[in-house]
């Protein structure tokens, strides 16, 4: 039995075919600037590449904006049929095809990395591509860093440097203004201060005096022989003891990470108050043999004032 209609109240328009091809249309193909779509590239062209992205019109992507680099051929950075993710950088022309860019993505996401690596204090490798007054141009996952000339470890023959990946800690990640600043001195300290650790036995150069103590290169990071920890006896100067460039070795007895800064002591090396100031040279020949008893006294010191 046929069923019949209740009349027109109630009843909804008819929806016809067409109708839905064309709301498929616009609800599927309206692409805007800035947005991320995947599509396959299908055919090259002298300056670029056509991509399906499943408009109506193929986008196209120009080769300044395939990679962060220069690019010599298209098919070994851009292989056709190759499904990945494109950015829109320009409005829907009139026969609704738009510009894309895997360039401008790269950049976000590499801006986004160097952010985050900057944030965690993460030391990475970079290489050298060119020099300047101040300092030198790396290369930072393709993008352009620099490392000032007081931030290398090697200060005065820097084209020697062009070529070579050193290791280097980030200074400034700024992506608006589109600097990169790295520093190559931080991150070797940073490296040697993570291998230090309380009650170590040392090994250093003199650097410098001042009344207070006496200052020890290790390895790039300068530590300090306070005048108190140098012996168990007072002493009034420094310079009758050691000089410059004398190498020393010493005991590690507090180390203070963020400010890098690694203070020593010689005085839990002697097995009598006054030892260093008369017997200097024989307390440093023996200090690897004395160390481990140095290194128990130093940790009970620091049992007992924590």
């Amino acid at each position: 039995m046929a069923l019949k209609s209740t009349g027109s109240q109630g009843a909804k328009p008819s929806f016809s075919m067409d109708d839905f091809a064309k709301a498929l249309e616009k609800d599927s193909f309206a692409y805007e600037k800035g947005q991320v779509v995947r599509g396959k590239p299908f055919e090259y062209e002298s300056n670029g590449a056509y991509v399906d992205i499943g408009g109506k019109s193929p986008g196209f992507i120009p080769i300044e904006e395939v990679a962060l680099g220069e690019v010599s051929n298209l098919s070994e950075v851009l292989p056709l049929q190759e499904e990945r993710e494109f950015l829109i950088i320009t409005e829907p022309n009139a026969d609704g095809q738009v510009t894309l860019s895997l360039r401008k993505l790269m950049l976000k996401k590499v801006w986004d990395e160097l952010t985050e690596k900057f944030d965690n204090g993460e030391v990475l490798q970079v290489r050298v591509t060119g020099v300047n007054k101040g300092g030198v141009t790396v290369d930072v996952q393709g993008m352009r860093g620099f490392i000032p000339r007081s931030h290398l470890l090697e200060r005065d023959n820097l084209e020697s440097l062009i070529g070579q990946a050193v290791t280097a800690s980030f200074i400034e990640v700024n992506q608006e203004r589109g600097k990169i600043i790295l520093s190559q001195r931080m991150a070797s300290q940073s490296s040697v201060f993570s291998q230090l650790e309380i009650g170590q036995l040392v090994e250093g150069k003199v650097t410098n005096f001042k009344h207070f103590g006496v200052f020890v290169d290790l390895d790039g990071i300068t530590g300090l022989l306070h005048i108190k920890e140098v012996s168990q006896n007072y002493i009034d100067d420094l310079s009758k003891l050691f000089v410059l460039g004398q190498m020393i070795k010493a005991i590690v007895i507090n180390l203070e990470e963020g400010r890098s800064r690694v203070s020593l002591s010689t005085r839990v090396l002697e097995n009598y108050p006054g030892e260093m100031v008369e017997k200097t040279v024989e307390v440093m020949a023996t200090a690897d043999a004395r160390a481990e008893r140095a290194k128990k006294t130093v940790l009970q010191d620091q049992g007992a004032a924590v």
